[in-house]
């Protein structure tokens, strides 16, 4: 309603919440003494074992024995995969090196642990570090080092991609520009082990501890400008945060509004940031949820699992929720429930997204988001309740240890491949299936999402009278050569150093250094997952890969 101010009208200001969480506080690190110069120095070269990392040290490591023949290299890789610290090889090359080039930092989640091992080669180790990265990752990582108390750690930057390229072309690499600052690459790597670094100044912290409760009053229309303006919102409309909607939000759980529920992040390092139940229903209302649907959402927000993470390769979340709550609250389990078509499901996936970008503090696309194509299910997090009544098995929370009568909500994290088919044929559906299996990415699993009529199918043609027996046959079935598995791109990255450098008791370690055409079983029985879904219209099934999560108690927040 419009105020008359003089003969004018003139619209009301109105008071919001502020819709973000409460930033990390960060401790200040001093760096290592830099060195006097590389002349008869040792400098390692550290390989992150991500996406052919190795062949540009390579060249860096040939562009020394050149051009700075005084200079002992040596390159080495980390024991596991990129994000485990390696305290073994950093005592190495404290005891043994000089300085330390660490690489190369080139997608959302390999690019924040290289710097963290450079700050903590510098902080911890006393070593001199240069990290060395490729510039879509430019903004990233300047984050992770200011959130890692030291904002001057030095960065180098190559072009990207690094992967697949020529040992010449990654040579232009090393001997070329730094395509951020235009400063000859080798140049900037040698001055940053060799030139002091600035000193931590007073008051340069990153972020303010504190965020503020409220916005300054305004006018709806430029509160939506301000949110939209700020990236608070998914760029669709959303509901304003005042006092009198988050009071009726705060309503629909017992719990007091200043209670910390948790803290989250978009990728590892970045820094985690905590928030409590009020900023929680904050977003919830911005999402157009009912308060009934609050301990859903609190109990999501509480697993700390962003459904905005920041990886390059779109991941997206996917949510189901279990038990009594579901009719309670009149969600969708049947025709149309992985759609849009339900308020419940759409509001709560929604409310989802929302606090997981603003309670990590963003989710901004180059900076805290590095999703290379995105992923449309990042919208409501494909949420929808199992079709428990019409299902042949034990329901999905039942499977991860909860009784019938509990409410849950269980989280998967994935979601980037899929496949589909509609029932299973007389003869070959066992060959179908493997079919679908070997098309999932092999570093998620399986989850079967199963309309009634094929879930029946499944205990009809196969005799699954078990979800247990159902999965034991999806593990045995799913088999690809040695040969081929090993040279997917994705488990070099992920599965293999774990199985061959890491961790004796990882079950793929047995398949290290078999022959290329040996069996190998994609997924473990623990990692495959039934759900039943569907109104019965048809026998039409899907196979999402995704990992699961977490499977939590939506009672505790009621």
């Amino acid at each position: 309603m419009l105020t008359t101010v003089k003969g004018l009208h003139v619209a009301p200001s109105i008071t919001v919440f502020n819709p973000l969480g409460y930033p990390p506080k960060v401790n200040r690190k001093q760096p290592a003494s830099r060195l006097d110069s590389l002349d008869g120095k040792t400098v390692y070269l550290v390989d992150s074992r991500f996406d052919d990392s190795v062949e540009l040290l390579r060249q860096v490591q040939a562009w020394f024995a050149e051009r700075m023949p005084g200079v002992r290299t040596k390159l080495v890789q980390m024991a596991s995969y990129y994000g485990k610290d390696d305290p073994a090889l950093w005592s190495e090359i404290r005891d043994q090196g000089h300085a330390a080039i660490i690489g190369v930092g080139h997608c959302s989640t390999c690019a924040p642990a290289v710097s963290t091992h450079a700050i903590t080669l510098e902080t911890q180790y006393g070593v001199p570090t240069v990290a060395l990265h490729t510039d879509k990752f430019v903004k990233v990582v300047q984050s992770v080092i200011r959130m890692g108390g030291l904002p001057q750690a030095p960065l180098v930057f190559v072009p990207q991609p690094v992967m697949g390229k020529s040992g010449q072309e990654l040579r232009a690499y090393v001997e070329g520009n730094d395509p951020c600052t235009g400063k000859p690459v080798m140049r900037e790597i040698i001055e940053a082990l060799t030139v002091g670094l600035n000193a931590n100044q007073p008051g340069d912290e990153p972020y303010a501890r504190t965020t503020p409760r409220l916005e300054e009053p305004d006018t709806e229309e430029n509160l939506h400008a301000l949110f939209e303006r700020n990236l608070w919102t998914d760029h669709l409309p959303i509901v304003l945060p005042t006092e009198e909607r988050v009071a009726r939000m705060l309503a629909g759980t017992r719990r007091r509004a200043d209670e910390v529920v948790g803290r989250m992040q978009p990728t590892p390092n970045r820094g985690l940031w905590e928030y409590t139940v009020e900023k929680v229903a904050i977003n919830a209302v911005m999402a157009g949820a009912k308060p009934e649907y609050f301990p859903i959402i609190l109990a999501l927000a509480a697993t700390g699992i962003s459904a905005r993470g920041s990886t390059s390769s779109s991941a997206s979340v996917m949510t189901v929720v279990n038990g009594p709550i579901r009719n309670e609250i009149g969600m969708n389990c049947g025709i149309g429930a992985m759609g849009p078509y339900n308020h419940a499901n759409a509001t709560i996936g929604r409310a989802y997204g929302l606090l997981s970008q603003n309670l990590q503090g963003g989710s901004v696309p180059g900076d805290t988001f590095m999703g290379s194509i995105g992923n449309s299910c990042t919208y409501n997090g494909i949420t929808f309740a199992e079709n428990e009544e019409r299902s042949p098995w034990e329901p999905l929370h039942v499977q991860k240890g909860f009784d019938p009568d509990t409410s849950t909500v269980t989280v998967f994290h994935g979601c980037r491949s899929t496949t589909f088919a509609l029932g299973l044929r007389k003869d070959h559906w066992r060959e179908h299936v493997r079919d679908m299996l070997l098309g999932t990415d092999a570093i998620t699993a399986p989850v079967l999402l199963l309309d009634p009529i094929a879930a029946r199918q499944f205990i009809d043609r196969g005799g699954f009278d078990t979800k247990a027996k159902l999965i034991r046959w999806l593990h045995e079935t799913a088999e690809m050569p040695a040969g081929r598995y090993w040279d997917l791109q994705l488990v070099q990255n992920y599965i293999y150093p774990r199985a061959a450098f890491d961790d004796t008791h990882s079950p793929k370690a047995k398949y290290v250094g078999v022959p290329d055409d040996t069996p190998v079983r994609m997924f473990e029985e623990k990692d495959i997952n039934v759900v039943v879904v569907g109104g019965e219209a048809n026998g039409y099934w899907q196979m999402m890969g995704a990992h699961h999560k977490a499977t939590v108690s939506v009672d505790e927040w009621r």
